[in-house]
């Protein structure tokens, strides 16, 4: 059985791996599996971890927060935010824990610059409030 290729796409990121022979991921009604040959298809992707094994037997990794799976003519588009591709699981799993944890860090840096703006607005409300009684 030959293989299909895949196309892996972020507004940042593209990886094309030929000769795929199964991909496993999750969409909403649980875990699927798309082979060669597999008719046209369209699903919206878990935020989880995917899998890919190539024609060298070898599963490689693919962790994404979500997204589309489009299979056509032999080819599957995967369509997400942003992706980590490897071949250790581990590996990508340290990976996406950082990234998750860079992505908090600049959260509560976001929080703490609004909370900053709201309490000056609140003091210069309350200024101009005051200057006209």
């Amino acid at each position: 059985m030959s293989g299909f290729t895949l196309h892996l796409q972020s507004a940042t990121q593209y990886a094309r791996l030929e000769n795929v022979e199964s991909f496993v991921a999750r969409d909403a009604s649980g875990s699927f599996g798309v082979l060669a040959r597999h008719e046209r298809m369209m699903t919206a992707l878990s935020y989880g971890m995917a899998r890919l094994r190539t024609a060298g037997g070898a599963w490689r990794y693919v962790a994404l927060p979500g997204g589309l799976a489009y299979f056509v003519d032999g080819e599957l588009y995967l369509s997400t935010r942003r992706f980590v591709l490897g071949d250790d699981f581990a590996q990508v799993a340290a990976a996406v824990e950082s990234t998750l944890q860079a992505e908090d860090q600049a959260l509560r840096s976001l929080k703490e610059s609004v909370a900053r703006l709201e309490r000056e607005m609140v003091r210069r409300l309350w200024s101009l409030g005051g200057s006209e009684a």
